[in-house]
Order: structure tokens, then C-alpha cells, then sequence
């Protein structure tokens, strides 16, 4: 079924039609119902993307994650396809593979095809958002903020997160902790360590070791600091009594603890390690085991949706959006072994 075959049943032109489904322009009433009643009469279904395209919109958002091989983005990525049906609207995906330089360019391109973007977790510098905020096209930054830009933002709360796991290491009896770090120009990493700056009024030091976001990372890191003589036999701890690991995220603390245990330091009686988003690892983890703590990866990726949508309207009311963490209680964290007991 086309246009022309509408057009031939309400006796009008094709280009009457085109105006009536698109309303690209005002048509006489009594010729509009006879397009609608011909569009029911023969179950005519419109063509969403060249709608679309006759309003001089694309009918698609765009997302620019920087990892698609991180669990932590399908989830988000699964809510947003979702909100987007809803909204009428194609989903256009693209990854910077960690790669920051690459991120301005993508992103152009997801403007030039898109009716708006989402920039999910992105590592470009601010003066890059700002000029990205100049072109015409929406745009909303989805766990990342940057003060003084005009570019809305949805983001899970990590400094209210880390915080949770900071009260958390203090109340077991935790005074010095590890943790292994993200990447340098991820905004939800400097939000952790705020955190754990914040954390020092309490009793808690935190040292800051370079790592990255997979297990890979967490067990080099580990096996780092094992190889230059801040781990052995007889003293367990890192860095002058270290007693627990808080990781980037749940893969860091995966490859963390599996570094511990070939050293012969059981999780959590010789060290606690806590991970972070609560990722989907039953198949590499025992399922329940790993302490962490998580936001809403669904909320999030619909609140990006439904700003993007309210700015591409122009009802955006210029709030952001924080999405609260909890913490996440299971079987690797607990209080640090009394001084001078052998882990086993």
C-alpha cells in the first residue's frame, strides 16, 4: 500500500496526502477526512523515518557510549531503545572505544544523522562540550556534568555512592583502603575520588592506585603492587595496612580478587574488596557474592530519553537529573583482621 493508492481512493493528489499525514501545512477539512477515512479503509501505515524526513527531522536519537564491551552500558542502551519506541524514535548507536580524541567527531557525526544525542559516560575535555553545545542539535550528557554549560545532564549520583562504601569500611573498623582507579578523564572516577577525599574526616585513607575498567586491569594492578614488595607472606596489607579494596567497578574487583587469591589472601577475611554498578558477572562470579554498589542503569537511560525529548521540544526545564546509589551488602567485605593474624 502507498501514498499514490490513498491519494486515488480519496480522490485527492499524492502531495495533499503527504501534507494531511505529515501536517507540513493546513488542508481544507473536509479533503483531510477523506485522506483519513481512505488511510483507514486500507489499513495504510505510514512511513515514521519519511515523515520524518518531511519535517526536516531524521525520526532518531543518537548515543555515543565509550565501551560497548563494558556490561554497564547494554542495560542503559536496552532502556533507551525502549523509551525511544515510545517517543516514536530510531536509536543510533556509536563507541569511542575509550579513545577521547575521538569523541568530538563522532559526536558531529551523530548530530548530522540524528534529532538529538546522548553522550553517555564521554571523556572529552569541557571546551570540547562547549563548542559540541553550539551546533543546533539537543544534546544530554548521561553521567557526566559540567558546571556552567548549558547542556543538560542525568547522571547517577557516584559521590553519594562512594560515599555509602566509605561508611560502610568505617563502621566495619576499616582505616586505610585501595582504590583501584578508572580512567583519568572519566568524570564518574573524579566523583569516586571526591568521595574518598571527603572520607579522610571520617577515619578513612584511601590511596589511589592507577588502574582501568576490566578485570584484566584489577589483576594487574594488584599483581603490580605484589611484584614490588607492597604484598608478601608475612604482612598482607598494601601500603602501610591497606585493608580493603574498593574498585572502579565490578570487573576491577573481579580480576582484584583473583590476583588476591593466587597470593594465598582470602576475600574478605585477608582483604574486603568492594565493586561498583553491580554488573551482571553470575557467569565469572559466584552470584550474590561481590559487596558493591549500584544506581538504576533503567532510570537512567530513560530520564536521558525523556530530557532529550522535553529539549528537542523546548520544555526542558533545566534541572539535572541525579539518580541516588545504594549499597549493596553480600560476602566480600568485613572487618579487617585483627594486627598480626595470618590470612588464610
Amino acid at each position: 500500500m502507498t501514498i499514490r493508492d490513498v491519494g486515488t481512493a480519496a480522490g485527492v493528489s499524492t502531495s495533499t496526502v503527504s501534507r494531511v499525514l505529515n501536517g507540513t501545512a493546513k488542508v481544507d477539512a473536509s479533503l483531510a477526512r477523506r485522506v483519513q477515512d481512505a488511510v483507514a479503509d486500507l489499513g495504510y501505515r505510514p512511513n515514521a523515518a519519511a515523515q520524518g524526513l518531511a519535517r526536516g527531522e531524521a525520526g532518531a536519537i543518537g548515543v555515543l557510549v565509550p565501551d560497548l564491551a563494558n556490561p554497564y552500558f547494554p542495560d542503559i542502551l536496552k532502556a533507551v531503545s525502549r523509551a525511544a519506541r515510545g517517543y516514536g524514535r530510531r536509536v543510533m548507536i556509536m563507541e569511542s572505544d575509550e579513545d577521547a580524541a575521538s569523541e568530538y567527531d563522532l559526536a558531529l557525526d551523530l548530530m548530522r544523522s540524528c534529532d538529538g544525542v546522548l553522550l553517555c559516560s564521554t571523556r572529552m575535555d569541557r571546551a570540547s562540550l562547549a563548542e559540541l553545545a553550539l551546533h543546533s542539535r539537543p544534546m544530554v550528557l548521561v553521567n557526566r556534568m559540567a558546571p556552567g554549560l548549558s547542556t543538560p545532564s542525568v547522571s547517577v549520583d557516584f559521590y553519594g555512592g562512594m560515599a555509602l562504601v566509605c561508611g560502610h569500611l568505617t563502621q566495619l573498623g576499616h582505616r586505610r583502603a585501595l582504590y583501584l582507579s578508572g580512567p583519568e578523564t572519566s568524570w564518574a572516577n573524579a566523583e569516586r575520588i571526591r568521595a574518598f577525599d571527603a572520607a579522610a574526616a571520617f577515619g578513612l585513607d584511601v590511596t589511589v592506585v592507577p588502574c582501568g575498567t576490566t578485570s584484566r586491569h584489577g589483576h594487574q594492578a594488584v599483581t603490580a603492587l605484589a611484584d614490588s614488595g607492597s604484598l608478601s607472606d608475612s604482612d598482607p596489607g598494601f601500603h602501610s595496612g591497606a585493608t580493603a579494596i574498593v574498585a572502579y567497578n565490578d570487573l576491577v574487583a573481579l580480576g582484584a580478587m583473583a590476583a588476591l587469591e593466587e597470593r594465598g589472601i582470602t576475600v574478605p577475611t585477608g582483604m574486603s574488596v568492594i565493586g561498583c554498578d553491580d554488573l551482571a558477572l553470575d557467569t565469572q562470579l559466584s552470584p550474590g557474592r561481590l559487596t558493591t554498589v549500584s544506581g538504576a542503569r533503567n532510570q537512567l537511560g530513560k530520564t536521558a530519553v525523556d530530557t532529550l525529548e522535553l529539549l528537542m521540544t523546548a520544555e526542558f526545564d533545566g534541572e539535572p537529573s541525579l539518580i541516588p546509589m545504594n549499597l549493596i551488602l553480600r560476602d566480600t567485605s568485613a572487618p579487617p583482621r585483627p594486627s598480626g593474624e595470618v590470612s588464610s
